[in-house]
């Protein structure tokens, strides 16, 4: 199975920022680093964050120019002229309430932006949907405060700390004796769509265990021993972490769930190009680790996206 995905082709696993985890708690550093001329401010509300208006880089700010909302320190631009701080360039975020004009999704913009911008986008949308959707303590329900420069929240009335989470979810190609990929299409989605196959990993589970039984949920086809950890991307809405592999079926009969998977097939290279040829067959776009496993075992790059 010599199929392989490229790192630096996983759109939303780029970083390149320090994220300084140490300055977290220097508040003395953090006021300095805000007032510091050369900082940047990055704006997200909700999963959107702020873009050029070509939707090419992100819409950087001054804290001066900042508007109201939760600040988080994000890193620091090593490289990038020491300002005031003597570290190099700050770059905060601000979780606004509502989007405006000039905000797109990561799929929108995680694919366009570079490796600078793309690793401080998933940063950002990621803990803004967390802070969203766990603003109370999970022990006594107490309303939480942002601390930690937004990388915890602490509960004032049980002392409870609580922290950003990534829930890890397997995403596999399936291939068979004829080395042909098995893909399907969920419940949900328009006639056409196909993609790899993805579930969570359950407590106690190994990733590889995972994916011989999301596999055999799904679809009703069983996983050999053949299975290799291809790569990983963060996908922040809200909060998983995609892991992906290949691996090989033993058979090929088909039954899928009709519960998740309403259709799944083998797709021989021929078979595949052809159908995303004609639109008959769609696969996902660029920022997806799926169309990623796709297009390693096609060993090319196919044409149409969702």
């Amino acid at each position: 199975m010599p199929y392989s995905i490229t790192p630096s082709c996983l759109a939303l696993s780029r970083s390149v920022l320090d994220r300084a985890a140490d300055r977290r708690r220097d508040t003395a550093w953090l006021k300095q680093a805000w007032a510091a001329p050369d900082t940047q401010v990055a704006l997200v509300a909700g999963d959107r964050v702020a873009v050029s208006a070509d939707r090419t880089a992100l819409a950087f700010v001054s804290p001066d120019e900042a508007p109201a909302g939760e600040r988080i320190f994000l890193g620091i631009d090593r490289e990038a002229g020491a300002g005031r701080t003597a570290d190099g360039r700050a770059v905060f975020g601000i979780m606004m309430e509502q989007a405006i004009d000039g905000f797109a999704t990561l799929r929108e913009a995680g694919v366009v932006l570079d490796d600078r911008e793309a690793g401080i986008a998933v940063n950002l949308v990621g803990l803004s949907n967390w802070h969203g959707t766990h603003p109370h303590c999970a022990r006594c329900g107490a309303r939480t405060d942002i601390v930690d420069a937004g990388h915890v929240r602490r509960c004032p009335v049980c002392g409870a700390s609580h922290f950003p989470r990534s829930d890890p979810a397997i995403i596999v190609l399936v291939t068979d004796d004829q080395d042909r990929a098995l893909l399907g299409r969920g419940e949900n989605w328009p006639e056409g769509r196909y993609s790899t196959l993805a579930g969570f990993v359950e407590p106690g589970e190994s990733l590889e265990a995972a994916v011989r039984r999301e596999v055999l949920e799904e679809s009703g086809v069983v996983i050999g021993d053949d299975v290799q950890y291809a790569g990983s991307q963060p996908w922040p809405m809200p909060s998983s972490l995609m892991l992906g592999f290949y691996a090989v079926a033993t058979g090929t009969a088909i039954d899928v769930d009709d519960d998740e998977i309403v259709d799944a097939r083998w797709f021989s290279r021929e078979d595949l190009k052809a159908a995303a040829d004609t639109g008959e067959v769609v696969i996902p776009g660029s920022v997806s680790i799926s169309r990623r496993l796709i297009e390693g075992w096609y060993g090319d790059d196919l044409p149409g996206s969702w």
